[in-house]
């Protein structure tokens, strides 16, 4: 199968957002959570590597990727040089990142581009008024939270989501929260047993927050994970 780029654009210093086409289908079916392979040959070697949708499906081969240009990386340097127009060879939806069935209020906790799945499971479920969902975004620096505008957009439209961005190097005009998002997670249970965790970012975010989940009495089944380093 192959993908061709209609369009895109950055969203944060080496982060790019691109929408692309499935070639040769009409409809690309899959699961909010789910990855896509992308393969292309550097060196003279093909090289593949896996990144989660970024959107929801929407009826058609339409797909949306957010790529983090990885210095020395293989892969990246080479999907960030696509023109629009221009192919690259990719495989069908998979992956088990999805959210548990029936779907119940969940804390999503994200670092970096590891809020690319969540994007998707918010526009899948949203509009259907449940959930309630929590978005723990971290970031560095606040030029580096992706997204941020539609989240915002969001909470104020949906009453069941929280969007709670917190920074780890703040400037002074920084009136949001500060701090990894662990230092964040028990405000957001609020003393609850009965919600979901979804965590994707850096590994040690990840292992962090399974760990003081776990000190807490949460069971692993209500935890699932992706890490992205």
């Amino acid at each position: 199968m192959q993908a061709r780029l209609i369009r895109s654009r950055e969203i944060a210093s080496e982060v790019r957002h691109f929408e692309f086409e499935a070639v040769g289908v009409d409809r690309l079916d899959f699961v909010p959570g789910q990855f896509v392979s992308l393969t292309a040959e550097v060196e003279g070697k093909p090289i593949t590597r896996a990144y989660s949708l970024a959107s929801a499906p929407n009826g058609t081969n339409r797909f949306e990727l957010c790529l983090n240009r990885v210095e020395g990386g293989k892969l990246s340097p080479r999907i960030f040089a696509i023109r629009p127009g221009e192919t690259i060879a990719m495989s069908a939806p998979l992956g088990t990142f999805t959210l548990r069935e029936p779907a119940r209020d969940s804390i999503l906790i994200a670092t970096g581009t590891g809020i690319t799945p969540f994007r998707a499971y918010l526009q899948a479920f949203l509009a259907k008024g449940e959930p309630q969902f929590t978005l723990l975004l971290g970031a560095r620096y606040e030029t580096h939270l992706l997204y941020r505008q539609e989240f915002e957009a969001m909470a104020q439209q949906h009453p069941q989501f929280r969007f709670w961005p917190t920074l780890s190097r703040p400037e002074p005009t920084w009136s949001g929260r500060s701090g990894h998002v662990q230092a964040h997670l028990v405000e957001a249970i609020d003393g609850r047993m009965d919600v979901d965790f979804y965590l994707c970012g850096l590994a040690q975010m990840v292992d962090d927050v399974r760990a003081m989940l776990k000190d807490m009495g949460f069971d692993r089944k209500q935890i699932r994970s992706e890490k992205y380093d």
